[in-house]
This record gives C-alpha cells, structure tokens and sequence, in this order.
C-alpha cells in the first residue's frame, strides 16, 4: 500500500499525525461532547461513548455557534483536545476556536474526509500545506 494525499483549504495550527476517528455526522464541541470525560456523549451521535482525546476527529459539518471557540481553547489547556480537526466543511466560529486553542484544524477537502479516511487509520496533518496524508 502507498500513501494517499487528500489536498484541503490550507488550515491552522502545526503539522501533527496521529489515528483517525471518523463519522458522517455533523459536529458541535457544545453538544456532542463530554469534554470533562473526554467521549462524545450525545446519543444519537455515531462515536457516542468514543474517546476523542488525542485523535484526529473526522466530521462531516460543523455546527454550534461561538462557544465552541472558547470551549475547544478549554479543552487543549486541559489536554483533553483531540489531535486534530478535519471538517468538510467549517462556519468562522470553528475556525476561530482551532486557532484559539492552536489545534490543528482544516476544512473543504477535494473529496469527502468522511469517506476517504476510515477510523483507525494513521493520518498525518500538515495545515500549513493544506495536506491530510494517510498512511498505509
């Protein structure tokens, strides 16, 4: 197996690499998430029970309004942020939270993230770029 690129908007935050956690849903740090324990913990959410701590979260859509900028820079100071953030597609609040929090964050793929990356797959961000590598 070779390495595929998947070419993005050119995001924030620093290059990282880490494992995929990917759903078709849409997200909010507000309502999809226990930030205190670390999981998604709506229920009608795909990853409901999954840790997100250290991963790179693969969504559909962002959704929610302006606390998600402070809540995402909260999370990060108490390390329990995911690695990294890769939306099909973003609103300015969500942008803003990643730089906030300086969590590596991109958005407006060339194809579906949701279905171009499965969970568990060693992906590797370089925002910067406007890259997703996955590895394999």
């Amino acid at each position: 197996m070779s390495d595929r690129v998947i070419r993005g908007h050119v995001g924030v935050g620093s290059a990282v690499t880490g494992i995929a956690l990917v759903a078709r849903d849409d997200f909010s740090a507000r309502y999809d998430l226990d930030r205190v324990a670390g999981v998604f913990s709506r229920p009608a959410h795909k990853l409901c029970g999954e840790s997100y701590v250290g991963r790179i979260l693969v969504l559909n859509t962002a959704k929610g309004g302006v606390a998600t900028a402070w809540m995402l820079y909260e999370m990060k100071s108490r390390g329990m942020a995911p690695a990294a953030l890769l939306l099909n597609a973003a609103n300015p609040i969500m942008a803003q939270g990643a730089a906030l929090a300086e969590l590596a964050f991109m958005d407006r793929f060339e194809t579906d993230v949701t279905s171009a990356i499965r969970t568990g797959d060693e992906v590797a961000v370089d925002p910067a770029a406007g890259t997703v590598t996955v590895r394999g």
